[in-house]
């Protein structure tokens, strides 16, 4: 995460047991509130997967009690949705109902889960007829630079007056670092790139980050083309392939053209939660066990 620290006042904490590391969490700081960290995608109290309850119940106290001691008053903390959990893990969804945590924001994310894949709708396959007619090419390729400055950053700016959340040499670093987990598809036609999509590759979720196709992709049919290609041949054996949230207003809107979209795929609704826990609420986990 060091690649944006000049963003967020980190205050990432470790947890262990004697000397043991059994617990992670990614955090920054902003005035006397803890949040989940908010350069990261996904958040909350990460561990081990063979931990049980009552070692994920008292990190979870420790962790309240410390930060408690620091001064916080408030945490707020985002939950990794159920999908990117490598084993069954909501032990934290029951101590927040018992904190009397209040939800404050979901966001919703849209998956495919490919054991029980559904058929892709008839016009995101006309999409994809399109793009064989314009005898498009798709290409994984190492360097970002022409999808970013060619595709991304105009589309981001003509349509919503924003920049990617990282920049070329960010995700270039990332890519640097991570070279097996950050993979660029782009979509050719006669030879100048017209669509694109960055993936997450993680253990069992192709996450899609970035998906931009310029303004000739209705025509061409090339976000169809290059999704129907991923879908079913480079991913096709991820447990799931998500393509990220259509929320706008902090989760309040959902842009619903998007959404058809990735439904149109097979895509179904899952969600991420955000909520604010009050500090002093600590000791309703001190009697949890009869």
């Amino acid at each position: 995460m060091d690649y944006h620290q000049d963003r967020f006042d980190d205050y990432s904490l470790l947890i262990f047991k004697k000397e043991k590391l059994i617990a992670v969490f990614p955090a920054n700081k902003r005035d006397e509130i803890l949040y989940s960290h908010q350069g990261l995608s996904y958040g909350g109290l990460v561990f081990k997967k063979n931990s049980r309850f009552a070692q994920e119940l008292e990190s979870f106290k420790a962790l309240l009690n410390y930060i408690k001691l620091k001064g916080f008053i408030t945490l707020n903390i985002k939950l990794i949705p159920k999908i990117y959990n490598s084993y069954p893990s909501d032990a934290i969804d029951y101590l927040l109902f018992l904190l009397n945590a209040k939800l404050y924001r979901r966001d919703v994310s849209s998956a495919i889960f490919n054991a029980e894949k559904l058929n892709i709708q008839s016009n995101r396959l006309q999409g994809k007829k399109k793009g064989e007619k314009q005898g498009l090419v798709i290409k994984e390729e190492i360097g970002f630079d022409k999808f970013w400055n060619n595709v991304l950053i105009p589309n981001l700016e003509r349509k919503h007056q924003v920049k990617p959340v990282h920049s070329l040499e960010e995700i270039s670093l990332l890519k640097e670092r991570f070279p097996n987990n950050i993979r660029q598809f782009n979509v050719y036609c006669k030879n100048t790139v017209v669509a694109g999509a960055t993936i997450f590759d993680t253990k069992q979720v192709a996450h899609v980050q970035y998906i931009s196709g310029n303004q000739d992709n209705q025509k061409l049919g090339s976000l169809d083309f290059l999704f129907e290609y991923l879908i079913t041949n480079v991913f096709k054996n991820k447990m799931y392939f998500d393509f990220g949230i259509s929320n706008e207003n902090n989760g309040q809107n959902i842009n619903q053209g998007l959404l058809y979209w990735k439904e149109g795929f097979g895509a179904r609704a899952i969600t991420q939660d955000f909520y604010k826990i009050d500090i002093n609420n600590i000791n309703k986990l001190d009697s949890i066990f009869i």
